[in-house]
């Protein structure tokens, strides 16, 4: 069982995730060459625990013990003797293969190396060791101690019994595992990219606008955020980085054709709720705009919507990046989808997936509402993804 815990990086991710071992029992050691950061880190903690004694979730003496299990470090070293290390630092390829490959030096044999990466290979980062197969992806969301899905994923060197302490620990730490393959973003930040694209094409295209496309995907689709609020929250900077990474990575695939839209409000500095304006203003006094709400122009959004998601998580079966129930567990449990795309599938009509993919195609004759060969195959045979 492992106990000793070191994270790499003391900002939101890293401090949410020492939080998760801390709880766990794990002896968690937070590294950052920022003292400032790790003194915020240790303060951020404080607060969120206080928090939640206020509210009863948990006791004082379980607030102390969860304290008492993290030190704050500020070299490498000091993680060398850690049975499972997890970094959480920029996403720059380069930056994690040098801290990887240093810390190699210190720790011991049997220790497992792990990256909280979203979007970059695992097989790249594992290359800069000189013990790849140590090396595996354990991709917690954000915020980590709230969201229970964390995507444990191997690359091609990972040993299978790294993977299977991985799965065993995030498991012992009271999360739902989804095992993904070592492809651009995964199960979630793969499947999920319609939801943003998609509607971003329904805007570009004048069909409505951001309030309404919000309106329409909460009332017909039962999301708990729209698709531009959610842009808004999570910052479009953020959004459209991931968005234009995958595109690249898919070989300029067009399902993941990134926005003109959102990428000139990110070079405007419009990048949501953290700067103030985004699709939406959240200036002081600012009024939100009304959905024009016509229930016909509502149903064709969201149906738009669901069928390209539910094709981008047929299409992650098809190609085996996870297993049916991992793909519908990532998207209700990792985003907080309001159902699994492919048992929303089963429960729109395998049937009704194709004509309507089919339907889009013959419109715009674009390859990026190409219908999944499996949605076609399961279809001649009547099949279902689920019994």
């Amino acid at each position: 069982m492992i106990k000793k815990v070191g994270i790499i990086g003391s900002g939101t991710m890293g401090s949410g995730i020492a939080q998760v071992a801390a709880t766990a029992d794990c002896s968690v050691k937070v590294f950052d060459t920022n003292l400032d950061a790790l003194d915020r880190s240790k303060n951020v903690l404080e607060k969120v625990l206080t928090r939640l004694v206020e509210k009863g979730r948990i006791d004082t003496e379980e607030k102390q013990r969860i304290q008492g299990n993290i030190s704050y470090v500020h070299t490498l070293k000091d993680l060398g003797d850690s049975h499972l290390i997890i970094e959480a630092i920029v996403e720059k390829l380069d930056i994690k293969q040098k801290v990887f490959s240093e810390l190699e030096t210190y720790i011991a044999p049997d220790s497992i190396l792990a990256s909280n990466t979203s979007s970059l290979s695992i097989a790249s980062i594992a290359a800069a060791c000189d013990r790849p197969d140590r090396v595996v992806g354990i991709h917690f969301f954000n915020p980590a101690p709230l969201m229970k899905l964390v995507e444990v994923v191997p690359a091609v060197q990972t040993s299978a019994d790294v993977l299977d302490k991985a799965v065993t620990t995030i498991k012992e730490w009271k999360k739902v595992v989804a095992v993904a393959k070592d492809t651009p973003g995964f199960i979630v930040n793969r499947v999920a990219r319609p939801f943003y694209g998609e509607a971003l094409r329904i805007y570009e295209e004048g069909l409505a606008d951001f309030a309404t496309i919000d309106w329409a995907l909460k009332t017909k689709g039962g999301f708990r955020m729209g698709p531009f609020e959610l842009m808004d929250f999570i910052g479009n900077d953020v959004n459209y980085t991931v968005t234009e990474t995958v595109f690249t990575a898919f070989y300029y695939d067009a399902r993941y054709r990134p926005s003109f839209t959102q990428k000139r409000l990110s070079e405007a500095g419009y990048l949501g709720r953290k700067s103030g304006r985004g699709y939406y203003d959240y200036t002081e006094g600012a009024e939100k705009p009304e959905p024009e709400q016509d229930e016909a122009l509502a149903k064709e959004i969201f149906e738009r919507v669901l069928v390209m998601l539910i094709n981008e998580a047929a299409d992650a079966l098809f190609l085996n990046i996870a297993s049916a129930e991992d793909i519908d567990n990532a998207m209700t449990r990792g985003v907080n989808y309001p159902k699994g795309l492919l048992s929303w599938a089963d429960e729109m009509g395998i049937d009704w997936c194709v004509k309507t993919l089919d339907g889009l195609y013959d419109e715009y004759h674009e390859d990026r509402y190409r219908c999944s060969p499996l949605l076609r195959k399961m279809n001649q045979k009547g099949e279902t993804f689920f019994n």
